[in-house]
C-alpha cells in the first residue's frame, strides 16, 4: 500500500461540557474513497472541520499531515490553498446570485483593474459545469436550480480550487435516487482523475456500493476502519461498530391494534401558489385510523410534501378544495391553530427551516406549539415549561447537558427528536411526520420508530411521508402510492414490495376505488 495522502493522528477536540473527540485516528490513501460512519453526534463531522480548518491549529489537540507533510491550518483558506475543500450538508451557495458568482466567490476571475472579467469567469464556469454534467446558463440564479443540481455546483466551485481531497459531508441526504446516482457516478469519475474522496453518509447502501474503506466512528473514537472489499464488511458490521450493539432487527416490533377511523381527506385538491392552473395535489383521498401507522410514497414532485403542508393551516397552495373529517365529523384545517385544535400536528421534512428555532433552547422549542397549555391570562409558567421540556428530554433520550441548551448544537436525530417532542406535547389524534429521518443514523432511527409505535400503541394516528421505501414497509400498516399529485395506489404493508411501490410511484393512473 503507498503512502497516505492524509493521517489524522490522535485528534482530541473539546467543547464546553463535553468532548467531542478523543484521539482519533484517520488514515486515507490516495485516489481512494474513504467513507466515514457514525450516529449523529459521534464526531465525524467535527474531524472534517478540524480537517479543513474551520476549527483551527490551536483549538485541539493531535497533528494533521497532508502529502507528508506536517500541517496546520489556521483557517479554511489555508485548507483549500493545499487542495482540501470540504462540501457541508448546509450547502455554502448563496440564492441570488448567479451560478457563477456562487463558484467564483471569494475566488473571483479579475480583469483589468480592480473588475472582474465577467465573460472570463461564465467561460470557465461552462467549463467546469460540464465537468460534472450540467448544462445550465452560467448566469442562472442559484435560486432557479434544484438542491440536485446544486450539490453539483458545489463540486464545479471545488474543481475550480483545483481540489485534491474532496470532504462531502452527507451529499445525498436531501436528494432523489436520480440524483443520489448521478452524484455518486460524478465521485467515481473524480477518483478515476485522481482525485481522493472522504465522504460522510448514513446511507450504508450507498457505501457500500462506493466506498474503498470505512472509517466507523463512535461517541467521538474511532472503531475501525474495514476494506469494503472484504466479504465480512457487512452493513450489519457497520451498524455494529456505529451503535456498539446488534440491531438485528432494523424497526422495533409491533403488534398493531387498530381501532375506528381518526382522520380522512376527502377530495383534497391544491393548485401551486404561483403558477396559475397548475394542479400540486389531485383530487386525493386517504384515511387513517386510530393505532394506524400509514405511509405515502411518491417520487419527488409527486405532491406529498404539498397535501401535507396544505392539510396543516394551508401552509402551501392556493385555491384549496376538499373536506377534513376527525371522527367523521367535518372540521376546519383553514389555519395552522385551526388544524391543532383539531387534533393534527405536522412534523415538516425540513426542520431547521420550519421545525426548528435553531438559536432558541430545547425548552422554548419543545413548548413553542402548546403555549396555550402551559399559560394562564397570557403568563406562561416557566417552572411548568422546564418541568414538561426535562420530561420530554428524559423520555425521548434527547441527548443534551440541559433543556437549555440552544437547539442549533444538537445532532440531526436529536434535533428531530425535539421536534417530535414539540408536537407530541400538543396531544395531537394525528400526527403528520415528513421524512422523519432524513440524514440521521441508523441508531437514531430505530429510536424515532419506537416513538411512532409508542404512540400508536396510546391510540394515536400516524401519517409518514418517506422517500425510503424499506422504512415505509418496516414501520407502516397500509401505504398509500401518488403520482403527479394523485393516488395511485393503496397497498397493506405485508402485502407490498420495492417493486409494487415503485411501479405505482411512477405510473399515472388514478387509483380506482
Amino acid at each position: 500500500m503507498s503512502e497516505p495522502i492524509l493521517e489524522m493522528r490522535n485528534i482530541t477536540k473539546a467543547f464546553p461540557g463535553v468532548k467531542a473527540l478523543q484521539d482519533v485516528d484517520l488514515s486515507v490513501q490516495p485516489g481512494e474513497i474513504h467513507a466515514i460512519c457514525g450516529e449523529n453526534g459521534a464526531g465525524k463531522s467535527t474531524l472534517m472541520k478540524v480537517l479543513s480548518g474551520v476549527y483551527p491549529h490551536g483549538s485541539y489537540a493531535g497533528e494533521i499531515v497532508f502529502d507528508g507533510r506536517p500541517m496546520s491550518f489556521g483557517s479554511i483558506n489555508d485548507s483549500e490553498a493545499e487542495g482540501i475543500v470540504i462540501i457541508h450538508q448546509e450547502l455554502a451557495l448563496i440564492p441570488h446570485l448567479s451560478v457563477a458568482e456562487n463558484i467564483f466567490l471569494g475566488n473571483e476571475r479579475r480583469g483589468t483593474g480592480r473588475f472582474i472579467d465577467w465573460n472570463r469567469a461564465n467561460a470557465e464556469a461552462a467549463g467546469l459545469l460540464a465537468q460534472v454534467g450540467l448544462q445550465e446558463n452560467p448566469v442562472t440564479p442559484i435560486n432557479q436550480l434544484g438542491v440536485g443540481k446544486q450539490q453539483l455546483i458545489e463540486i464545479a466551485k471545488a474543481l475550480s480550487k483545483d481540489v485534491r481531497l474532496l470532504i462531502l459531508d452527507e451529499p445525498t441526504a436531501a436528494l432523489n435516487d436520480n440524483d443520489s446516482e448521478h452524484l455518486l457516478g460524478l465521485i467515481r469519475e473524480l477518483q478515476g482523475r485522481g482525485i481522493t474522496s472522504i465522504l460522510i453518509s448514513h446511507k450504508l447502501g450507498e457505501i457500500a456500493d462506493i466506498a474503498d474503506r470505512t472509517t466507523i466512528i463512535r461517541d467521538g473514537q474511532t472503531i475501525e476502519t474495514i476494506d469494503m472489499s472484504d466479504p465480512t464488511s457487512t452493513q450489519d458490521r457497520i451498524i455494529r461498530g456505529m451503535v456498539g450493539r446488534d440491531l438485528s432487527h432494523r424497526f422495533p416490533e409491533r403488534t398493531p391494534q387498530i381501532g375506528d377511523e381518526v382522520l380522512r381527506v376527502e377530495d383534497w385538491t391544491v393548485y401551486h401558489p404561483t403558477q396559475v392552473g397548475r394542479v400540486m395535489v389531485d383530487s386525493v383521498n386517504v384515511n387513517v385510523r386510530a393505532g394506524e401507522v400509514v405511509g405515502i410514497a411518491g417520487l419527488m414532485g409527486a405532491g406529498r410534501t404539498e397535501f401535507a403542508m396544505s392539510l396543516f393551516g394551508r401552509t402551501y397552495g392556493r385555491e384549496i378544495t376538499g373536506r377534513v373529517l376527525m371522527h367523521g365529523r367535518e372540521v376546519s384545517t383553514a389555519t395552522v391553530s385551526d388544524a391543532i385544535r383539531a387534533g393534527i400536528a405536522y412534523a415538516t421534512e425540513d426542520r431547521k427551516y420550519y421545525g426548528l428555532n435553531l438559536i432558541e433552547d430545547i425548552r422554548r422549542n419543545i413548548s413553542a406549539a402548546g403555549l396555550r397549555q402551559l399559560s394562564s391570562r397570557g403568563w406562561v409558567n416557566g417552572n411548568e415549561e422546564l418541568r414538561v421540556a426535562e420530561e420530554y428530554r428524559a423520555s425521548l433520550n434527547i441527548k443534551a447537558p440541559n433543556v437549555l441548551t440552544p437547539v442549533g448544537q444538537l445532532s440531526g436525530g436529536n434535533q428531530q427528536k425535539v421536534v417530535l417532542s414539540k408536537w407530541i406535547y400538543t396531544d395531537p389524534e394525528v400526527l403528520i411526520l415528513d421524512e422523519p429521518t432524513r440524514g440521521i443514523d441508523v441508531g437514531a432511527k430505530y429510536e424515532i420508530y419506537t416513538i411512532v409505535n409508542r404512540m400508536v400503541a396510546d391510540g394515536k394516528a400516524v401519517l409518514i411521508i418517506s422517500s425510503e421505501l424499506p422504512e415505509l414497509l418496516g414501520v407502516c400498516d397500509r401505504i398509500y402510492t401518488l403520482a403527479s399529485g394523485r393516488i395511485t395506489g393503496e397497498l397493506t404493508a405485508a402485502e407490498a414490495t420495492q417493486e409494487d411501490l415503485m411501479h405505482l410511484m411512477t405510473t399515472e393512473k388514478e387509483l380506482v376505488s
